[in-house]
């Protein structure tokens, strides 16, 4: 309130000291402009003399002509010889005023005042003269290639910047509040530089615009210290206040930002002794404790009286909240009155009404859950299916009556120690078919093996599913069990049978292609007989007889005669060009060229690696022999989702369309001296497989045949 107060009474002395310097710059101007039409417009056709005698003429203390350079502006002529060669650039914005001037533009520095093509600065100390204080003037018309600056300076000016400095008003504000040290006028632009003594003045900056205290006294300071809050207060435009201690005594300064419209902002600095302050604060201390503890007492006097009021339908209201708690919801509450209790009763009656409709349909839905839970166990329980769930730990955590009778593992034997039941063989595939379920995949039921409690090999039928919590992330697998070998003796039975069926057809077939070389053979021998003469003619023949009849027997062992089979991991790549090399010698004698196309990922199946050899034999050897003329026979390999699919496709003369339907019969073919086995022996091989295989043929266009076998993906072909 003393910074504000003071700030209010600079203000209004400052408005006076305005006024005085507008008249005086009025008057400098008018000077200005006689002296114009006085001199020549070229300064170097002035004098000092001529300037001297129109000073005394004009009634001004000197008059000073300054004169652009190409980096400075000087003063060049001056009626006083102490101004002359002077520099202006260190003058701060009387240089940017003169250059604005020479700009022909208005003066917009913040202090001073502005006329017609002419800016007057503030009293200020002389810098030619530092003991006198001066008003100056500057006037540029751009008739003349300089400036005109008369200037007043005398002792009354500087009694007039006395009167109106507030240190007297700070002086009287330190003598009505006697706890009030010191008031101090800061300027924050020099304050704190290197060259301000500790008493605040500075031998670098003693001008009325620059000098670091504007007004009143520095004694109480700490010039580091006050910079930190100085600068504080200007950027925040708020007051700092800092409780430190100085000349021994504890103190609390406090640094009040100050605008000004017509001059530059300033900060003020109040220092008030801490101990006047500690005694005020006490004082207030001791009336605000005496009237707490009468407040107090009265609340007390107060509260005692209307504890019996209130306190006992709060007393029902908490019982009743208890009996709820221990879920008696009966009976209600009474309600007497309509105040805030009263509806704080009726809305705890209305919330044991609501719990206790939610607390019979909670119970309903127990009982529901409860029956379906039995229903499930019971359903669960009584499939054959073994079921178990496995946490991401790979714990099991519950099971079935199936499951124990499967594995041979019971329900508290399989939750106390995990049982291993998948086998190393197929451990890998296994964690590839888990990982694929984590990231979201559905994939159908598999074939496989799993050991039983005793160490036997089981083979089932497993189906996995996930289940997840509520934020989608995995929680547990269930997987379902079937046991496969009484159904796969089954098939296998069915499989012989109908192998048995299809040889008791071959035999027939093959006893009538065998008939026939047997006839020739047999009417050649005769003739030979009744002869008595050898014919190599007829040998040639019976022997090309022969060969056919040997052809016939050998594919007919190979689909009639079980072989043992051992199913292996292998790269189907591989395969293809073990084969393509083996018939790349055959089919060159053709002008026939192999053009092959594989995957870059490894296309790994379980297969046996010989049966593959004769069935991409069997194929590629009827595409060589279907192009007499020679051509291109195309292999493409590639990857599907879950397969390894190979297209085969030749430029040959093709299938006629009847003939499509029948492929596959035996005996069935459209060589010379073919014999129709090796593409049905090459169909069981792929459906042994569990793959297929699809022949798209146009005549006289070629034929595309695209096998496809189950991918192992995940695994590692050896």
């Amino acid at each position: 309130m003393t910074a504000r107060q003071i700030a209010v009474a600079v203000e209004q002395s400052s408005y006076s000291s305005n006024y005085v310097q507008q008249q005086i710059a009025q008057n400098l101007h008018l000077a200005a402009v006689l002296a114009s039409q006085e001199l020549d417009p070229d300064y170097r056709n002035v004098s000092n003399e001529q300037l001297r005698n129109l000073a005394a003429k004009l009634g001004v203390s000197n008059i000073s002509l300054l004169v652009k350079t190409d980096d400075d502006i000087i003063v060049a002529k001056s009626s006083d010889p102490k101004e002359l060669g002077l520099s202006t650039k260190g003058w701060g914005y009387w240089y940017v005023a003169f250059l604005e001037l020479f700009a022909g533009q208005r003066v917009s520095v913040k202090q001073g005042q502005t006329l017609d093509h002419f800016w007057s600065g503030p009293f200020e100390y002389s810098t030619s003269n530092p003991k006198f204080i001066e008003k100056w003037g500057y006037y540029y018309d751009s008739s003349t290639n300089y400036i005109i600056d008369p200037y007043i300076r005398s002792t009354t000016i500087s009694d007039y910047v006395k009167i109106m400095n507030p240190d007297e008003i700070v002086q009287q504000s330190k003598d009505v509040n006697p706890g009030l040290l010191e008031i101090t006028g800061i300027n924050p632009r020099t304050f704190g530089s290197p060259t301000m003594k500790a008493d605040g003045t500075d031998p670098s900056n003693e001008k009325l615009r620059n000098r670091p205290v504007k007004y009143g006294t520095y004694i109480f300071g700490n010039p580091d210290e006050d910079k930190s809050a100085v600068i504080t207060a200007q950027a925040r435009q708020e007051p700092v206040t800092l409780d430190t201690e100085a000349l021994g005594k504890r103190v609390l300064k406090t640094f009040i930002p100050i605008q000004q419209p017509w001059a530059d902002d300033y900060v003020i600095s109040v220092v008030m002794d801490y101990a006047v302050i500690s005694t005020v604060i006490r004082d207030e201390l001791i009336n605000n404790i005496t009237t707490s503890l009468l407040l107090l007492i009265l609340f007390l006097i107060l509260s005692y009286v209307l504890a019996g009021v209130v306190t006992r339908p709060i007393q029902d209201i908490l019982a009743k909240v208890n009996d709820v708690a221990k879920g008696i919801f009966e009976p209600p509450l009474h309600v007497k009155n309509r105040d805030e209790l009263g509806q704080l009763a009726h809305r705890v009656n209305a919330m044991t009404s609501h719990l206790l409709q939610h607390t019979n349909r909670l119970n309903q839905t127990l009982e529901e859950n409860r029956a379906v839970k039995e229903h499930l166990e019971s359903v669960i329980n009584g499939t054959s299916d073994a079921i178990h769930t496995v946490d991401m730990e790979g714990r099991i955590t519950s099971t079935n009556k199936a499951f124990e009778k499967l594995y041979g593992w019971s329900a508290d034997d399989a939750l106390k120690k995990t049982p291993y039941l998948v086998p190393a063989t197929v451990q890998k595939q296994e964690e590839a078919r888990l990982r694929e379920l984590k990231e979201g995949a559905v994939l159908p039921p598999v074939e496989t093996i799993r050991l039983k409690r005793d160490g036997s090999i089981i083979e089932v039928s497993v189906s996995t599913s996930i289940i997840r919590d509520e934020e989608g992330k995995p929680k547990a697998f269930v997987h379902v069990s079937r046991d496969m070998t009484e159904r796969n003796r089954i098939e296998e039975l069915l499989r012989r049978s109908e192998k048995l069926t299809t040889v008791g057809q071959l035999a027939a077939g093959v006893a009538h292609e065998i008939r026939n070389p047997l006839t020739t053979l047999r009417g050649f021998l005769q003739l030979q007989r009744e002869k008595q003469l050898l014919i190599p003619l007829h040998v040639d023949l019976m022997l090309s007889e022969l060969d056919r009849i040997n052809m016939i027997v050998s594919e007919f062992l190979i689909l009639a005669k079980p072989q043992a089979v051992h199913f292996q991991l292998r790269d189907v790549r591989h395969i293809l060009q073990d084969v393509i090399s083996l018939l790349s010698s055959q089919s060159h004698l053709f002008g026939i060229e192999f053009e092959a196309q594989y995957s870059e990922a490894p296309a790994t199946v379980h297969c046996e690696e010989n049966q593959l050899k004769q069935v991409f034999i069997n194929i590629l050897k009827n595409a060589i022999e279907a192009m007499p003329e020679g051509g291109t026979i195309k292999v493409a390999q590639d990857i599907d989702d879950s397969s390894a699919v190979i297209v085969i496709s030749d430029e040959g003369v093709g299938i006629p369309e009847d003939m499509l339907p029948k492929l596959g019969e035996p005996f069935l073919t459209n060589k010379e001296t073919g014999t129709g086995l090796g593409l049905m022996v090459s169909q069981r091989i792929i459906e042994a497989h569990k793959g297929s295989l699809e022949i798209k043929s146009e005549y006289q266009q070629g034929t595309e045949v695209t096998i496809k076998l189950p991918s192992a993906a995940g695994t590692e072909a050896v």
